[in-house]
């Protein structure tokens, strides 16, 4: 057995499972900085910082794994416990999305990529665990719900199990519905928005209305901190035609706003996590919802990621399968890794990172876009091939890429080639995913 690991049982699980499935359990939760083979390839590159225009945050009550999805995603090394507010920080983190890399077209491989599979950096924000009324101050009040502001989208982090109250302290498994617990967090980001705006409502509406300002600016202006654009704020208004009259809208009508722009600005993906211990009524309910959302195993997740660090097994994270490739393991390890193969038959993956790449290619409608300098090699100018990835939204042109290289490229642009056809392109040409792009400026 590997002396570096340390054993016990996952943080967020209820007794009961640990109880059933005690060899399982024993490899999941190993306090390790987990899986550099990654990370050391990345760290080497440009891509770790220069391309993190995206910020997720993970939401969720305390206890429901939250902490652990963080750790296995992000290959950070936090606290995690089996009681609240175990995150008192908000952690923050570099995480991935993956997509086939374009060298598979090629004879050669990029040195940026893992088994052919291209991992683009960003932000993962894990806030401390939210509980019923936590915009009134409850358990760490709206500190957290404040750094929620910075996310594009948030990954809600439930515990499908039914295996955690409301507040996040253990029950029996199946004694607590999670369908209430999307609601709660749906209504803790509505009651924010709706005391952000309510504080000062009298007087905006008042102004609105007598120097006949735009509301949607206005409104945007006040919403701006939460992270609520001027274009979410007219979409919505669009939608829900309120009085003209805004003086005369009631706090009926602001939560309603709240909460329509709370979907827009903050679109939210349910990671139904401990899967493999939900009962099926559960996993029924939620996903009879109207919302994304995908089974997850963040226990599962980090015990591969550890043993893959450990040199235990060959694994690539979101992959169907490990490889083991040590005999230097216990009989309990090797039942643990088992019990995890079952899993991964039985769902395809542990979810975490499917996770990631919907919510920023599916609710974010992302691309990957690959500047190069010589379209014919893929390279910069040093020979490096395919050493840029850029995360763009679907829609985006030439000239969008020309400004995320460098303001200066985008200020002289002239036009683009696609690296694939040689054909010129210009200012107007929509990218599309996976696109190897040369752009052509004045810029020295």
């Amino acid at each position: 057995m590997n002396s570096g690991l340390r054993l016990r049982r996952p943080q967020g699980y209820p007794l009961p499972y640990r109880d059933n499935s005690r060899q399982a359990n024993a490899l999941y939760d190993i306090n390790v900085i987990m899986m550099q083979f990654i990370q050391k390839k990345l760290n080497s590159t440009k891509l770790m910082y220069n391309n993190m225009s995206i910020t997720i945050g993970l939401a969720g009550k305390p206890n429901a794994g939250k902490s652990t999805f963080f750790k296995a995603s992000t290959l950070a090394d936090i606290e995690i416990a089996n009681y609240p507010f175990t995150t008192i920080d908000a952690n923050r983190g570099v995480g991935y999305v993956s997509t086939a890399c374009p060298c598979n077209e090629t004879e050669t491989q990029c040195s940026n990529c893992v088994d052919e599979q291209r991992y683009v950096p960003i932000e993962i924000i894990d806030v401390a665990g939210l509980v019923p009324d936590a915009h009134k101050g409850r358990g760490l009040g709206n500190k957290f719900l404040d750094e929620l502001r910075q996310a594009s989208a948030i990954i809600h982090v439930v515990d499908s199990s039914g295996g955690t109250d409301q507040e996040g302290n253990p029950v029996d498994v199946g004694t607590h519905d999670p369908v209430e617990d999307i609601y709660f967090l749906n209504k803790e980001l509505n009651m924010w928005l709706f005391g952000i705006l309510k504080r000062n409502w009298d007087r905006i509406s008042r102004k609105i209305k007598a120097e006949n300002l735009k509301a949607s600016l206005v409104l945007s202006d006040q919403l701006a901190g939460a992270g609520i654009n001027e274009e979410d704020v007219n979409e919505t208004l669009v939608k829900l035609k309120l009085n003209k009259d805004c003086t005369k809208w009631e706090d009926g009508d602001l939560l309603e706003l709240c909460n329509n722009m709370r979907i827009l600005s903050k679109p939210m993906i349910i990671a139904l996590n401990k899967v493999d211990v939900a009962p099926e009524q559960n996993l029924l309910r939620i996903r009879e919802m109207d919302i994304l959302n995908i089974g997850t195993s963040a226990a599962a997740e980090l015990a591969l990621r550890s043993a893959s660090l450990n040199k235990i097994i060959d694994y690539k994270p979101g992959s169907s399968n490990f490889k083991l490739i040590s005999e230097n393991i216990s009989t309990s390890q090797k039942k643990a890794l088992d019990s995890i193969n079952d899993f991964l038959q039985k769902y395809g993956s542990t979810g975490i990172q499917e996770t990631i790449n919907k919510t920023v290619f599916e609710l974010l409608d992302m691309i990957v876009v690959y500047p190069v300098e010589d379209e014919k090699k893929w390279t910069d100018k040093d020979g490096n091939m395919l050493p840029d990835a850029f995360l763009m939204k679907k829609g985006s042109n030439a000239h969008d890429l020309a400004y995320k290289v460098h303001s200066d490229i985008g200020d002289s642009f002239l036009y683009a080639i696609d690296a694939r056809t040689r054909m010129r392109l210009g200012e107007k040409h929509e990218l599309k995913n996976n696109d190897v792009i040369k752009i052509v400026s004045t810029a020295k």
